[in-house]
């Protein structure tokens, strides 16, 4: 028998885009396989960041969870390093410097959903669906789904959403301000992946300070936000994009006219 097949496949295009797709059919589930690979895709990733990445599946689900048997037998003390090891891949996702879109084209549950709350944007298909269902096995979302869900949704939606352990689809969650965009099915490749070329093609530095500031927000609201304005945001200054953007505009007399490097 030759080597088992990569579960998670990673691949990088010309123009600075990275797509990382979970290919573990049918069901995408988080084993041990899965966990590792996607962890060590992501730490690839950050050693060598792209201009902007894009998180997709393949098959008919993004993901059906996570396997039970990842759990199984697990005391106090192994189940706190298991969770210490995938909120270090969420830190990670979150960390990268460049934009990262989730792109969830139908059932996205537990690890894979918290995945996605990791995520810059979050665009969904209309068959979509989304669930934090770790109370089925007694659990409650320990990848940092909960508090992620309720940066972006209220304490009130969050509580909703992880005790009831229902299962919410594309369109209320992005009435909710969970999913950003909701693309019709048969444009949803075509346009998950314009979008992150889009974002790709665009200013990297500045849409990295976009996220440091951010994250400063979430530490410390609005006044460590300020702060980092004040003290971090001038160095794009001294970038390319920023100095050639500004020539362009002031060449051509108004924007749209900029191409951006990354540098």
């Amino acid at each position: 028998m030759g080597d088992p097949q990569p579960v998670v496949r990673v691949e990088t295009d010309p123009g600075g885009l990275t797509v990382l797709t979970l290919d573990s059919p049918p069901l995408n589930l988080f084993d041990q396989a899965m966990i590792d690979e996607l962890g060590a895709a992501i730490r690839a990733v950050a050693l060598a960041p792209p201009r902007a990445l894009l998180i997709r599946a393949a098959g008919r689900a993004v993901s059906a969870g996570v396997d039970v048997h990842v759990f199984e037998g697990l005391t106090p003390a192994q189940g706190s390093a298991l969770w210490i090891d995938l909120l270090t891949m969420i830190d990670a996702i979150e960390e990268l410097p460049a934009p990262v879109v989730f792109a969830a084209h139908a059932l996205t549950l537990t690890a894979a959903f918290e995945v996605a709350l990791a995520c810059d944007l979050i665009v969904a298909s209309p068959r979509a669906r989304f669930g934090l269902v770790e109370k089925v096995v007694g659990l409650t979302p320990s990848m940092g789904g909960t508090q992620r869900l309720a940066e972006r949704a209220g304490s009130g939606r969050a509580r909703q959403f992880v005790m009831s352990g229902d299962l919410f689809d594309a369109a209320e969650l992005e009435r909710w301000g969970v999913v950003n965009e909701v693309y019709p099915e048969d444009e949803f490749e075509a346009r998950s992946r314009a979008l992150a070329e889009g974002l790709a093609a665009g200013p990297t530095k500045a849409h990295a300070m976009t996220k440091r500031i951010l994250r400063r927000f979430r530490e410390g609201g609005i006044p460590a936000a300020d702060e980092a304005v004040r003290i971090e945001a001038a160095e794009l200054f001294a970038t390319e994009d920023l100095q050639g953007a500004v020539a362009a505009f002031l060449e051509h007399g108004g924007p749209g006219h900029a191409e951006f490097n990354g540098r």
